[in-house]
C-alpha cells in the first residue's frame, strides 16, 4: 500500500485527485497507476484503470490472473467491472468511499449475480493515510 499511497502523491502533486494503484503478481509489483484524467483528457483514466492497463500490457494477457490490486480509496463501478474482467484475485482498498464507492457501498458491483468474477476484499489497509491525502486535497480547492 505504501507505494500506491506514493502514487496517490504524484497524482495530487500533479493537480488529480489523489488516488493510487499498484498490480502485484507473486510478490512483485507488475504496475503503478495514478488517477489522470486531466492530464489524459480521458474520464477512464482512475489509478485502478491506469494500472490495470499497464499490467495487461505487461503479462501480454487481458486476464490478470493471480494478481491483487493495491488501491486508495474503494473503486467506483467503473473500476470494479474492470476489476472482475481482469480477474484480479485479490482487491487491497485503504479508505472507504461511501460516496462514489462500489464495492461495500453504492452499486456493490461484486455481489451481483452477473458479476461474473469475485476478487477476494480487503479494506482498511492505510485507510487514515489515504483518507487524510483526500481531505488534504480537496480542502485546498475548496
Amino acid at each position: 500500500m505504501a507505494l500506491a499511497l506514493a502514487q496517490a502523491r504524484e497524482a495530487a502533486d500533479s493537480g488529480e485527485v489523489p488516488i493510487g494503484a499498484v498490480v502485484v503478481k507473486d510478490g512483485v509489483v507488475i504496475a503503478t497507476g495514478r488517477n489522470a484524467p486531466r492530464r489524459h483528457h480521458d474520464p477512464t483514466s482512475h489509478a485502478e484503470i491506469e494500472a490495470i492497463r499497464e499490467a495487461a500490457r505487461i503479462l501480454k494477457d487481458e486476464r490478470l490472473t493471480g494478481c491483487e490490486l493495491w488501491v486508495t480509496l474503494e473503486p467506483c463501478a467503473m473500476c470494479a467491472g474492470a476489476i472482475a474482467h481482469a480477474r484480479i484475485a485479490r482487491l487491497y482498498y485503504a479508505a472507504s468511499d461511501p460516496k462514489g464507492g462500489a464495492v461495500e457501498h453504492g452499486a456493490r458491483v461484486f455481489d451481483h449475480p452477473q458479476c461474473l468474477h469475485r476478487p477476494e476484499v480487503y479494506s482498511g489497509i492505510g485507510e487514515a493515510e489515504a483518507a487524510q491525502l483526500l481531505r488534504d486535497f480537496f480542502r485546498e480547492r475548496r
